[in-house]
């Protein structure tokens, strides 16, 4: 990965370099990144959704994990109740978000679990876990800090840089990033799903900084976050997505290298750490968005982990004109009503599927047409773009035009990082930064030659850190 900066300075994106305030909360300026100009956002106004019939677990969304059933179909099971474990550290446990009965095991290809179905009891009953008082945090040994976190279910939230695989519970990190903003379209903004609850934000920072003993717990917000919530932020981060990435964040402030390998958690998920940990039961509840153009009810939910998708936009699929996207428009991925949320996902994004063709496309100055370079006139339209699911083009070689570099968080030119890896020459894409990436979609998006630039990182990394655990 690439050298550290200077304690005492903070890139800005472009090759400069802007010096940070000695005291008080730092700022962070990014000019590098993209603000997609996506038509559906969401309000901020909230509303309760009744407990849904039906909740689930999805094991297959949880990266790099190897399921091993706990449970079979007509289980009774409590909500923390064990589900499954990881097979490559059975101490990893991922628990139940509902009580009732296990109705339905699904498994996709190769048999990986897809979902885990639980039809809910109408009065549900929870497991109990050890609780800790928030004065007796800072006496609590790490280590059965960390283990009262696995065996309620929730070490998974905690995930660990460069690869972003669940973190050792037996290292201690370097560091711990907490982002309580994602600028990635759409996600619930930390102003409503930290209203009334800043207590437990404060718990469960407390819970960060013993799980961190000496090091560092930063804490990143874009301005309007951290302006109000001031007495909790560290670092105030100003640009385009995705500067408030944990990868991105560290990428700028890390003041050794042996802060490569340090720890994330998004702000929601922390919350969720906090409630189990101060009241002994496993967490249930979730914010989500709801948005895009063809959603019809855009606004923020107050729903069940691992809700069904029809449960939140039901009605917005009805005529198989549109597609759900769930966790982010350039990281999610394609879900079905019949799908729930899985653990780490918070928004759900309804497109149209933009199927049918263009009638006279080419004599069309593109007014209206999402691009990023200046082949349309929707370049210089302030407004905002209806996006759809139609790729309006085919794979190609690489042109070299640069646009992944543009737009890149962490300066690597992923275009040569992609040609290394196609050459099977590890070393050179480390040399030019694949450890760095920090997988935010963006390279893909701006390709002209629509090549899967992330998707090949993401496998790349995910190979090396294979290939360097075996």
């Amino acid at each position: 990965m690439r050298d550290e900066l200077p304690a005492d300075e903070v890139e800005s994106g472009n090759g400069g370099l802007s010096r940070k305030p000695r005291s008080g909360m730092n700022t962070i300026r990014v000019r590098k990144g993209y603000r997609l100009n996506l038509a559906g956002a969401p309000s901020e106004e909230v509303k309760a959704l009744e407990p849904p019939a039906t909740l689930a677990a999805l094991p297959e969304r949880v990266p790099f994990v190897k399921p091993k059933l706990s449970v079979a179909e007509g289980d009774s099971v409590k909500v923390g109740s064990l589900l499954y474990v990881d097979k490559r550290n059975p101490d990893l446990k991922f628990c139940s978000p509902a009580g009732g009965v296990v109705k339905d095991i699904q498994y996709g290809p190769r048999r990986v679990i897809e979902q885990i179905v639980i039809e809910r009891d109408e009065v549900e009953v929870f497991e109990t876990f050890p609780s800790v008082d928030p004065d007796a945090l800072s006496h609590i040994d790490r280590a059965e800090l960390a283990a009262l976190l696995r065996d309620g279910g929730l070490w998974p939230l905690i995930r660990e840089l460069p690869i972003r695989d669940i973190a050792g519970p037996d290292r201690k990190p370097p560091a711990v990033v907490v982002s309580l903003d994602r600028q990635e379209h759409f996600h619930p903004s930390a102003r409503v799903y930290l209203e009334g609850r800043l207590d437990l934000l404060r718990y469960g920072l407390a819970v960060m900084h013993r799980l961190a003993g000496e090091a560092p717990v930063i804490v990143g917000a874009y301005p309007q976050t951290a302006d109000r919530f001031s007495g909790f932020v560290t670092h105030r981060v100003a640009g385009p997505y995705p500067a408030d990435d944990p990868g991105s964040l560290l990428y700028r402030i890390k003041t050794s290298s042996a802060q490569n390998n340090a720890w994330f958690v998004s702000g929601q998920d922390l919350l969720l750490i906090a409630h189990l940990l101060k009241t002994g039961t496993y967490p249930t509840e979730r914010t989500v968005v709801v948005a895009g153009s063809a959603a019809q009810d855009r606004r923020h939910f107050r729903t069940r982990l691992g809700a069904p998708l029809a449960h939140l936009a039901g009605g917005d699929s009805a005529d198989g004109s549109s597609r759900f996207i769930v966790g982010g428009v350039f990281t999610g991925y394609s879900g079905s009503p019949g799908s729930h949320l899985g653990l780490y996902e918070t928004s759900v994004t309804v497109v149209p599927k933009g199927e049918a063709s263009e009638f006279l496309s080419l004599f069309r100055p593109g007014w209206a047409k999402p691009t990023y370079s200046r082949l349309f006139l929707s370049r210089f339209n302030p407004g905002p773009l209806v996006h759809d699911c139609n790729r309006k083009g085919g794979v190609r070689a690489c042109i070299a035009c640069m646009h992944c570099a543009d737009v890149c968080p962490v300066d690597i030119l992923p275009q040569m990082t992609y040609k290394a890896i196609l050459a099977e020459e590890v070393e050179e894409s480390l040399e030019h930064g694949l450890l760095d990436c920090v997988e935010c979609g963006l390279c893909s998006y701006v390709c002209p030659a629509k090549i899967e630039l992330t998707e090949t990182l993401k496998q790349a990394k995910a190979a090396y850190a294979r290939e360097k655990g075996a």
